[in-house]
């Protein structure tokens, strides 16, 4: 059967799947006793211990997960990342949560290989028994497979990765467990109000038998082979096809420094800065032109190799390198019609239509039902008043006694949080989240909009800007021009041929395009400003201004 599919008839362990179902149960008669019982009696004492009884029961979780491996490890990183479903303290204490397991002893994966290819002596040189890396699914090996040409050829590098033995029916009883638990907790009112529990667990059910697949993994790299075929600064390790099964995944060996190391970069030569600008611009490709992107970017899977083997010295110019990309187990989707939503959010941030950024959102589905839409479109218009034109310093920082004023004057919004995030948005958020974190960690003082920048001019040339002139078009964006600003910073750019447009021969209508394009970045600060001061404000609330029960 392929291991992609979940097998039914192998029996769960029923040790394992009580001991996880009575982890819950006895979390939901603590939510019981306390939001029920306590609230009656005591209700102060129930808003006043919330944080704190959150964070020890998601510590307990982290534990058993850690001590379990499996299925809860995935489940931990999963809801760590649903910071519109859970308190802060529960997605603060999971998201250092790893793959820490130990590691299947070498005689077993090669009982694995065995099952997989049973001429697996024939097909490698030599397998590693120590391994590379160690999750809760899979392990990873080095190994060498055997030339074609025996008499000419050498040893092939590659890296073996094997899925951990019996974690078919290990997946099997945790998932089982879990349905029963995501149906009691669907019962919860205060999260039952803002999800579909059940849903979220098979969607979370479908994506991890889709990374047991190690099939449909090789076909996701040759997908991002495809993808990056023409760009020499990515590369994406060869798959050896006819040595991958179900459960067996073969790839080129690549050998490269880890993209965190930031000390490791500079000695080598490679400026951390441009490895920061190159890996935006590769998701903002995936995200906003493919539609197809890869939904894991932590530092464990990605790699920077040096394009030049000559020796580096210091003093000499930052030399260039390729971005490696590896484990492709766990990809996302962005779908037509999120485009098209994404592209008319674009269009009302530029003419500053709150009404229309409501339609988009209540499209996309951010809102719960019986939302008061009139009161959320006029809180986006002040928000938009208030962050037009401002750079992205400010934007970063706001003041916190304009954080604490936009949270009294729109606290029944911000109380009720009449909020969701969209379940295409799970991964697409979790992506977002740890691929702001590693540019960040590489360039404190990266402007992401110099990538934006390039599909924010092609929003722009789509159907909704078309049908106005190039005049209206100035027109909407003029008043940025009053604002001070970091102008050199968009003539730094345009100078190193970061910025392009092209222009007819006529001068009046180039400098015309120049005051655009300045004006343009300006505009993208304010996009991002709008989501960094919206952030400021839900995490002053949550944590200064929670209201008494």
């Amino acid at each position: 059967m392929n291991a992609g599919l979940p097998e039914t008839n192998i029996a769960i362990d029923r040790e394992r799947y009580r001991r996880i179902t009575w982890f819950f149960a006895r979390v939901i008669l603590h939510l019981v006793w306390y939001d029920i019982v306590v609230k009656r009696i005591i209700p102060g004492r129930v808003m006043s211990t919330r944080p704190v009884r959150w964070r020890n029961i998601s510590r307990r979780f982290r534990l058993l997960a850690i001590d379990m491996g499996g299925v809860l490890i995935k489940l931990g990183q999963f809801l760590s990342s649903r910071v519109d479903v859970l308190p802060p303290e529960i997605t603060e204490e999971l998201q250092g949560l790893q793959d820490e397991v130990p590691p299947v002893p070498s005689p077993a994966i090669l009982a694995v290989l065995q099952t997989e290819l049973p001429d697996f002596a024939e097909r490698f040189t030599e397998i590693d028994p120590e391994p590379l890396a160690a999750a809760s699914l899979g392990q990873v090996h080095r190994a060498w497979l055997r030339p074609r040409h025996a008499e000419t050829g050498k040893p092939i590098p590659v890296v073996v990765k094997v899925q951990r033995p019996g974690i078919v029916r290990v997946v099997q009883t945790d998932l089982a467990a879990l349905r029963v638990v995501a149906r009691w907790v669907q019962r919860y009112r205060p999260i039952g109000r803002r999800a579909n529990v059940p849903a979220l667990m098979e969607e979370f059910a479908h994506t991890l038998w889709e990374e047991l697949d190690y099939e449909s993994e090789a076909d996701n790299a040759a997908r991002f082979a495809e993808m990056f075929a023409g760009d020499e600064g990515v590369h994406i390790p060869y798959v050896y096809r006819r040595h991958c099964t179900g459960r067996v995944l073969v790839l080129e060996f690549v050998e490269g420094l880890k993209i965190t190391d930031v000390d490791a970069l500079k000695a080598a030569g490679i400026n951390p800065k441009e490895v920061s600008a190159r890996l935006l611009d590769t998701y903002f490709l995936q995200f906003f032109e493919e539609g197809f992107f890869h939904a894991d970017p932590h530092p464990g899977n990605l790699f920077i190799v040096p394009t030049s083997s000559a020796p580096w010295q210091p003093g000499m110019n930052w030399r260039a390198f390729r971005l490696v990309f590896v484990d492709f187990g766990m990809v996302g989707h962005v779908e037509g019609s999120l485009m098209n939503n994404l592209r008319k959010w674009m269009v009302s941030v530029l003419q500053k239509d709150a009404q229309g950024l409501t339609d988009v959102y209540q499209e996309m589905g951010f809102f719960l039902p019986g939302a008061d839409l009139e009161r959320i479109t006029e809180a986006q218009r002040v928000l938009l008043d208030h962050i037009w034109g401002r750079d992205l310093l400010e934007l970063s920082r706001p003041d916190p006694r304009e954080v604490a004023e936009l949270s009294r004057e729109f606290r029944d919004i911000l109380f009720d949080f009449p909020f969701q995030v969209p379940q295409d948005f799970v991964y697409l958020g979790r992506a977002l989240g740890m691929l702001s974190g590693l540019a960040s960690l590489l360039d404190p003082d990266i402007n992401p909009f110099y990538q934006i920048e390039k599909y924010g001019r092609k929003v722009l040339a789509r159907e909704e800007v078309r049908k106005a002139s190039w005049e209206s078009l100035l027109s909407w964006v003029q008043p940025l021009l009053a604002f001070p600003g970091r102008v050199d910073r968009t003539l730094t750019a345009i100078e190193q041929g970061r910025l392009r447009i092209q222009t007819t021969p006529d001068k009046t209508t180039q400098r015309r395009m120049e005051r655009l394009e300045k004006q343009m970045t300006r505009l993208q600060l304010t996009i991002l400003g709008a989501a960094g001061l919206i952030s400021a404000t839900l995490v002053y609330l949550q944590r200064k201004n929670r209201p008494k029960e």
